[in-house]
């Protein structure tokens, strides 16, 4: 049985990692830059689990069970900040939040 090459994976995590860099650079809704920086922690996971079923060694997917573990906890404290911030300036643009204004 063939299995598919790691290249195929490699170009599949270099094509979400782009689109999450496009949608933090591009989109000025916080709740799809917040996605987007989601996107690219998935691409980079992708990669790990690929370079580790590649060279056959398990390290690579426990180092990705803790990411993920760290990204959840990571999107429920940055959503809950989102929230607190819209419900101050009642808009989740990010051109308009200035948390630091007096």
């Amino acid at each position: 049985m063939n299995s598919i090459p790691i290249e195929y994976y490699l170009i599949l995590s270099a094509f979400m990692f782009s689109i999450g860099v496009t949608g933090v650079l591009i989109r000025r809704n916080a709740i799809v830059v917040f996605m987007s920086i989601e996107l690219m922690l998935n691409s980079a996971n992708l990669t790990l689990v690929a370079f580790s079923s590649y060279l056959g060694n398990p390290i690579g997917q426990v180092f990705v069970f803790f990411v993920m573990t760290v990204a959840a906890a990571e999107a429920a404290v940055g959503l809950a900040i989102i929230i607190a911030i819209f419900r101050n300036k009642l808009t989740v643009n990010i051109d308009e939040i200035n948390i630091f204004k007096w």
